[in-house]
């Protein structure tokens, strides 16, 4: 009688330990899967976010096509060459070095970084290249191309340099006679990939 309690004892025994090994795995199994989980989330945030700073790059590229074809339209063929001072650029070198600074910003984006100083190109043709240059680098800023660098490099080098240029130019055109208009720019309608030279025109501008 003794050996059966023995027995029913050591077999509620290791009932209970098989019982609690197989809680102890489903605890461990659920903390891997809870981790996991976390892991997928966060690297959907990381994406999402990585995708957000993309798309605001694409909006500011569009602002400087934007902003850039308002400083030279209508203005005629011999701004090109007006000069301020002695030492100043011309409007053609300043638009041609925006061009080189887009073309700059594109290597760094496909991990080719390379730099190239082009001869300013006749007025008409140098808008031309700058629309150009600014379509070529939206068009692989919105594929699924990977970036070289990241979207802060490309921001706080090329195109805010172009954005600066691009202010350069309005300034010239005042001091040449021929200013451009102002506007309300926080209401223009500015879309990321709208980067040629048929923008929308502005509500309302003044002098």
């Amino acid at each position: 009688m003794q050996r059966g309690r023995r027995q029913e004892a050591d077999g509620r025994r290791q009932t209970a330990e098989v019982g609690r090994q197989k809680e102890e795995a489903e605890r461990k199994e659920g903390s891997v899967d809870q981790s996991r989980g976390r892991g997928e989330e966060l690297k959907k945030t990381n994406m999402k976010t990585s995708d957000q700073k993309r798309e605001m790059l694409r909006h500011t590229v569009a602002t400087l096509a934007y902003r850039g074809a308002k400083a030279v339209r209508g203005a005629p063929d011999s701004f090109a060459s007006f000069k301020a001072s002695e030492t100043t650029r011309t409007p053609a070198q300043i638009l041609a070095h925006v061009g080189d600074l887009l073309d700059w910003a594109l290597s760094i984006a496909r991990g080719e970084e390379t730099w190239h100083n082009a001869k300013p190109l006749p007025w008409p043709k140098e808008i031309q290249r700058f629309h150009k240059a600014l379509g070529a680098f939206d068009k692989y800023l919105a594929s699924d191309a990977k970036l070289a660098a990241a979207t802060e490099r490309l921001f706080q080098g090329p195109v805010a340099d172009a954005l600066t240029h691009v202010g350069q130019i309005a300034m010239l055109r005042r001091i040449a006679g021929e200013p451009v208009k102002g506007e309300n720019y926080s209401r223009a309608k500015i879309k990321a990939g709208r980067v040629s030279s048929k923008q929308q025109k502005p509500a309302r501008e003044f002098d």
